[in-house]
């Protein structure tokens, strides 16, 4: 039972002494990678630097204990520190002490969000945020994180902004106050990083590069020409400290953190369930990782953590690196200790620029130009949902961009189910087979006394009056010849009350016109509806099958069911045979 919520009991276990050079590798080189990008997720979420260093400390391990990803890097990552940075900055406090307060309430809300989810088993919420959703929302966000970092590429301050047309209007009213020096080091610094990284995704790029900008700054007096530098960075852990809960309201601050801990249970899900695919040797429980992501940015925010998620690309070097268990990760944030007591004196020169064109190359390569193209080529429906969340998310905002982008999802979900499928069926020749006479029109048989209709949904209230107008045209075009309809029932799994109530009266009205109304495989939900609904006898039980051939024998000879037929047809919760 407690392996259950600390999946660390399953496979300490068997821990041996090979398993513990792979992780020591992979956690040291994940370390390596957590130090320049957590600073720089800290810079978009509007902190000092160092938080980012903090958010890569207690929260890992936290993961690495109660986690069931053995891979997964758990950290500060762009796009909900974008998310931070919008939330908390719409407040408008008056001092850093007080937004950095603000952001550790916030990380406190959202872990406790997250683990109360994941108590109540309620993961299926993030199913809400659906592929097109999630990618529209994310390259307009890597869009603004980008463009946001400008400011430090430029070497010039302006207000940021999670407007696109505010944001472009704020980068070239500052655009005549830029540093040639901090230009010059930025875009050396992001050739060298997209450059090194097309040779080895091994080589450590981004501390190499951090390491170029502090060397370069010492030995060229850079900070004497006005190159925005990190300065002084704290040294030491960080120390445990309460939210302090008076600082917002906390009625202000929940919408932002609902957004957020669900938009960072989706990443770091979708993320875990990648990595699974390559091990077999374990398996995911979405509502664990719900807790463990919650527990991780609840306790993180007590030692001054910023929210985090699963990173994809601190992940995947995680992976390649060798790790085998969460011990990497208690690997990684031993390193970022190490930093923290001893190497935080050493970025006291580095460029703001290079941590810059850290994130601005990071960022841009999660704009995804291949997913739309292929919605657009197949799914049209789904390229609008997208480019509407993409659109939205620029000019609106990233919060309303992606409530806006759930709602509209909602409301394509409810007008496919208000307009379903429906088929007119006909037996392939000499078979038993009843098919779509649509897809098979040379190939099927058509009785003239006999409509055959399949309707591909539940019935409900949203979709009832369409089922009525579909199958009447369909009777008006059989004639007066017409006398059986039988419904082929398989694919509805639900009948609501308002499509018991439009059945009834459609059974009825076909009796006065001496027309049989047939059901032929319900299923077992719906056999329960008919049955509690009282439907059955509307219908009748000598009209309910199993089989189609068993309806059409029966319309054609009047043939009864045998003993086991009538328990498959009739089999239902409500009535046990």
């Amino acid at each position: 039972m407690l392996a259950r919520y600390f999946p660390i009991l399953k496979w300490i276990r068997t821990y041996n002494r090979g398993i513990l050079l792979s992780d020591v590798s992979a956690g040291i080189t994940l370390g390596i990678m957590l130090v320049p990008q957590g600073m720089a997720y800290a810079m978009i979420a509007g902190l000092p630097p160092i938080y980012g260093l903090y958010a890569a400390l207690a929260p890992q391990l936290v993961y690495a204990l109660t986690g069931t990803s053995r891979q997964l890097a758990v950290g500060p990552v762009a796009m909900d520190s974008l998310l931070v940075a919008v939330g908390i900055g719409a407040l408008n406090l008056i001092s850093i002490e007080a937004y950095i307060a603000a952001v550790l309430l916030l990380s406190f809300i959202v872990g406790a969000i997250q683990l109360l989810l994941g108590i109540f088993r309620m993961g299926f919420f993030v199913n809400f945020l659906s592929k097109p959703i999630i990618s529209g929302f994310t390259s307009a966000a890597a869009i603004l994180i980008g463009l946001g970092q400008l400011k430090h590429i430029l070497g010039t301050e302006f207000p940021q902004s999670s407007k696109i047309h505010v944001l472009l209007a704020n980068i070239w009213e500052s655009i005549f106050q830029l540093n040639g020096y901090a230009l010059l080091v930025g875009l050396l610094a992001i050739a060298i990083i997209v450059l090194m990284g097309k040779l080895s995704k091994r080589i450590p790029v981004a501390l190499l590069i951090v390491l170029l900008g502090i060397v370069a700054v010492t030995f060229f007096g850079l900070e004497d020409q006005g190159v925005p530098l990190v300065g002084e960075v704290p040294k030491g852990l960080p120390f445990f400290q309460l939210p302090d809960f008076q600082i917002v309201e906390i009625g202000k601050i929940m919408p932002i953190a609902i957004t957020v801990a669900l938009y960072g249970f989706m990443e770091a899900i979708s993320i875990a369930k990648t990595i699974e695919e390559k091990h077999p040797e374990y398996e995911i429980e979405p509502n664990q990782e719900l807790r463990a992501l919650g527990m991780s940015n609840l306790l993180g925010s007590l030692f001054q953590s910023l929210p985090v998620s699963g990173s994809f690309s601190r992940t995947a070097v995680n992976d390649q690196s060798g790790a085998k268990t969460g011990m990497s990760l208690i690997f990684a944030a031993l390193f970022i200790a190490v930093t923290l007591l001893f190497l935080t004196p050493l970025f006291y020169n580095l460029p703001t620029a290079v941590l810059g064109a850290i994130i601005m190359v990071s960022v841009f390569g999660l704009v995804d130009f291949k997913y739309p193209l292929t919605l657009w080529k197949h799914r049209k429906d789904e390229f609008v949902l997208l480019q509407a969340t993409f659109f939205l998310t620029l000019f609106v905002g990233l919060i309303e961009g992606i409530l806006l982008g759930v709602l509209f999802s909602l409301l394509l979900l409810v007008y496919r189910t208000s307009l379903p499928h429906i088929a007119v069926l006909g037996r392939i020749k000499g078979t038993d087979y009843f098919k779509n006479i649509d897809r098979f029109s040379e190939e099927v048989e058509v009785d003239e006394d006999k409509l055959i209709i399949r309707f591909d949904a539940q019935l409900y209230f949203g979709n009832r009056d369409y089922f009525k107008k579909q199958l009447y045209y369909h009777i008006d075009a059989k004639g007066p010849q017409l006398k059986y309809v039988i419904l082929s029932a398989e694919p509805i799994n639900y009948i609501d009350s308002s499509g018991v109530a439009m059945l009834e009266r459609i059974v009825k009205d076909l009796k006065s016109k001496e027309i049989e109304f047939l059901v032929t495989g319900a299923i077992g939900p719906a056999r329960d509806i008919f049955y509690s609904s009282g439907l059955i006898h509307s219908i009748g039980k000598e009209n309910m099958f199993v089989r189609m051939p068993e309806a059409i024998a029966y319309c054609t000879n009047h043939k009864v069911q045998d003993k086991i037929q009538e328990r498959l047809t009739f089999q239902s919760k409500n009535t046990p045979l």
